[in-house]
């Protein structure tokens, strides 16, 4: 199985390599066919993982209204537990069904303790607070689990390869993972939208202050969803370990960005909004760092297209997000208010 070498991007397959339809002018070649499929599943893949972080930012942003710096910390925690558990059992289910549960702990204990108190505050109060959080996490990881991170092997399962129609060949992990989102993505809507704690979720989303007037327990409506988002963003880490082999130090650091990215396109507190927003930033991601260099070339040199590609391409969601704020400024799929 390849091993991409960038932590963050190694979802993504090397957009330097040859051009695999150059002998194919005018027309789609099965070459290009498999190329733009393989990279077309890394994008969904790359979206799921995002929504998976940004389901939980964005219910945490929407309902509590706290700036949340430190969601990537809970992801990269999240990753070392389950991977500790592994390590420790031999089995990836063991990691899976203990190490989550134990995130959405930690969560609601980051809430209880560090996070309770900042609600009263501004927005620039908690970011600096959950900063705070991210250089204590960071450093906790260093003391526990040592600046080497944590290197995780796949049960032979996973570890393995699927053929596709068509010839398509594409890692067992990568399968999982988008299987995995969407049936966590069909739980939560269920959640939301059809159980208690989803009614009060949804109430809390749209007024809380009235939520609360009426008798809900905003403290424990807040625990639940910090935790669940924690729990979630603890599964994200899990699969990307299993994507880049090892869970390191930092590593929520910059996917977090990603996230705010998704939340923002996607409409704060909405949940269709980030699973929408998140498909499509990892789509235009990943296909842009493929294809760009090819469309920029029938505008430009080679030369030129190949140099202003890599940058351009590392541009392209935040262009897309300036463009949707432009015609959308509150999201594409914003949450319903009164």
């Amino acid at each position: 199985m390849l091993r991409p070498r960038s932590l963050l991007h190694r979802i993504h397959a090397d957009p330097s390599g040859p051009d695999l339809g150059a002998n194919l002018p005018g027309r789609v070649g099965p070459m290009q066919w498999v190329l733009f499929v393989t990279q077309f599943l890394n994008g969904l893949q790359f979206g799921i993982l995002l929504f998976l972080l940004a389901a939980g930012l964005t219910l945490v942003f929407g309902i509590m209204d706290l700036v949340n710096l430190a969601h990537g910390s809970l992801y990269m925690i999240g990753a070392f537990i389950c991977v500790s558990i592994i390590q420790a059992t031999g089995s990836f289910a063991a990691g899976l069904l203990i190490g989550v549960p134990l995130t959405f702990l930690i969560g609601a204990l980051v809430e209880i303790i560090a996070l309770r108190t900042l609600y009263a505050r501004n927005h620039l109060d908690q970011v600096l607070a959950t900063f705070g959080l991210i250089l204590f996490f960071d450093t906790f990881a260093h003391l526990v689990w040592g600046p080497e991170g944590l290197s995780l092997q796949l049960p032979e399962i996973l570890d393995g390869s699927i053929t596709l129609p068509g010839d398509i060949v594409v890692p067992a992990i990568r399968v999982t993972i988008i299987a995995a989102g969407l049936a966590v993505a069909a739980g939560l809507y269920f959640l939301v939208s059809r159980t208690k704690l989803g009614m009060l979720i949804r109430a809390g989303a749209s007024n809380r202050t009235m939520a609360g007037s009426l008798g809900v327990d905003i403290k424990l409506l807040f625990t639940m969803v910090f935790g669940l988002g924690a729990a979630m963003a603890g599964l994200a880490g899990l699969l990307m370990t299993g994507t880049t082999s090892e869970a390191s130090i930092g590593m929520g650091n910059d996917i977090i960005i990603q996230t705010f990215v998704v939340i923002v396109i996607g409409g704060i507190g909405s949940i269709r909004g980030a699973f929408v927003a998140a498909i499509i930033v990892g789509l235009v991601d990943t296909l842009g760092r493929s294809y760009l260099d090819q469309f920029l070339k029938l505008f430009f040199t080679q030369q030129n297209a190949e140099t202003a590609a890599p940058a351009l391409s590392a541009m392209l969601i935040y262009i897309f997000m300036a463009a949707v704020l432009a015609l959308k400024p509150q999201g594409l799929f914003p949450p319903k208010t009164r």
